[in-house]
């Protein structure tokens, strides 16, 4: 009788704490949209780890993809959470040059780049990639 009765105590304090627990994780956002910015200022890998830290503080941010080299940065977001303009104000919060430059659907997205929002992209070397340096090392030549 005393085992059965600490086996319940355990199976209610697990049960409980796990309750807890599911309050406090974040859900993953869907995007039922994506926010195409225009973006200036970024000059390396870095400059992407900063703006997509900062984006995907944002609760409804469900992915998001720099484009260093071009200034684009692409969001995938829900709708009911964050608004576009939002973004845009997150990122120059970060200190980049953003503003929205168009707002598409995933589908249309699709269309446009033959891929899904997030689906993995090639990655090109940028100064932060490259062996010997990268933003703010000085070599001399």
């Amino acid at each position: 009788m005393k085992n059965k009765s600490l086996n319940i105590g355990i199976i209610v304090s697990v049960v409980t704490l796990l309750s807890v627990m599911a309050f406090f994780v974040r859900t993953g956002a869907t995007a039922d949209s994506v926010a195409v910015l225009k973006t200036s200022g970024m000059t390396c890998g870095s400059c992407s780890s900063k703006i997509s830290a900062a984006l995907e503080a944002l609760k409804g941010v469900a992915v998001t993809e720099v484009d260093v080299n071009g200034g684009w940065v692409v969001v995938g977001y829900d709708t009911k959470d964050v608004k576009p303009e939002a973004l845009a104000e997150k990122v120059s919060g970060a200190g980049y040059g953003s503003s929205v430059h168009m707002v598409l659907t995933p589908e249309q997205f699709k269309e446009i780049t033959g891929r899904q929002i997030g689906a993995k992209v090639a990655q090109k070397s940028g100064c932060c990639g490259n062996k010997g340096g990268g933003c703010g090392s000085r070599t001399n030549s």
